[in-house]
C-alpha cells in the first residue's frame, strides 16, 4: 500500500527533539511523502514552545520546502473534562491538531476516566487526531473510543514511536491489536504516524504496518494513501 503522509512530527522547538523544519521536510522528501505535518509540543509539555509560537505559525509559506507542510500541534490533554492547553480559537487556526494524554500533563487514570477524557477531547470537533492510545497505565475501553471516532470523524493514530524498544510506553503492541479490532467493527478510520523527534524517523511507519499485516486490518481504512482523504477530515 501507498504511504504518502506523515502527521506527526516535531523539530527542535518542542525542546527534546533534534531537528529543524527544513531537516525534516527533506528527510520527508527522500521518504517519498507527498505531505508531512510539523506538530510541536504544546505549552504544558515541559521544555517545549511558548504560545507565541503557535500564534506565530501563520508566517510561515507552507509550500516553500521539500515536501508541502501542515503546521499543527500536539496538545496535551489535562482533565477528564477534556481540557487542552491552547484555546479554541488558536487551535482553529492551525492546520492540524492532535490530541494525547502524556504523563508530565496529566495523572494516570482507570478504564473508565481515560475513555471518559478522550470522548469528551473527541466531542469538541476541533481536533482531528487522538495520538498514542496505546499505554497500558491509560487503559482504555477502546470499543467506546472506536464508536465515537467514527461518529465525529476523528481520526485514530498507530503510532511507530510507541512501538520501538526504546518506547516507555507499555503494552503498546498489544493494545493497538485490540485498537484495531475496535476501528474495523465501527469502520473507523486510522492514520499510521511516526512521531519522529529527528529527522532520520519521518515516515518510519514500519512497526505500525507490521502491526496492521498480523492483524490482516483492512486498507480502506488506512488514510496514508491519499491527501484527499486527509482533507475531508480538516
Amino acid at each position: 500500500m501507498k504511504d504518502i503522509l506523515d502527521l506527526h512530527t516535531h523539530t527542535l522547538a518542542s525542546g527534546h527533539a533534534f531537528s529543524t523544519i527544513r531537516e525534516m521536510a527533506a528527510a520527508a522528501k527522500n521518504k517519498g511523502l507527498e505531505l508531512l505535518a510539523i506538530t510541536e509540543h504544546a505549552p504544558s509539555m515541559p521544555g517545549t514552545c511558548h504560545e507565541f509560537y503557535f500564534e506565530s505559525i501563520r508566517c510561515l509559506d507552507r509550500t516553500d520546502y521539500a515536501v508541502p507542510i501542515l503546521f499543527g500541534v500536539e496538545l496535551n490533554i489535562l482533565n477528564s473534562d477534556g481540557d487542552l492547553d491552547l484555546h479554541k480559537e488558536l487551535i482553529s487556526s492551525l492546520d492540524i491538531a492532535i490530541a494525547s494524554l502524556h504523563p508530565p500533563c496529566i495523572p494516570f487514570m482507570n478504564k473508565a476516566e481515560t475513555t471518559k477524557t478522550i470522548i469528551n477531547v473527541m466531542k469538541r470537533h476541533d481536533i482531528h487526531i487522538i495520538g498514542h492510545l496505546d499505554d497500558a497505565r491509560f487503559p482504555i475501553d477502546y470499543d467506546m473510543i472506536a464508536h465515537v471516532a467514527k461518529e465525529t470523524n476523528t481520526l485514530l493514530e498507530v503510532n511507530n514511536s510507541s512501538l520501538t524498544p526504546y518506547s516507555f510506553r507499555m503494552n503498546a503492541k498489544e493494545n493497538y491489536l485490540r485498537l484495531l479490532e475496535s476501528c474495523e467493527k465501527y469502520q473507523t478510520e486510522i492514520v499510521l504516524n511516526s512521531d519522529a523527534h529527528v529527522d532520520t524517523c519521518v515516515g518510519n511507519h514500519d512497526l505500525a504496518w507490521a502491526v496492521l499485516q498480523e492483524y490482516n486490518f483492512p486498507e480502506h481504512l488506512v488514510i496514508n494513501n491519499s491527501v484527499e482523504k486527509l482533507t475531508n477530515k480538516l
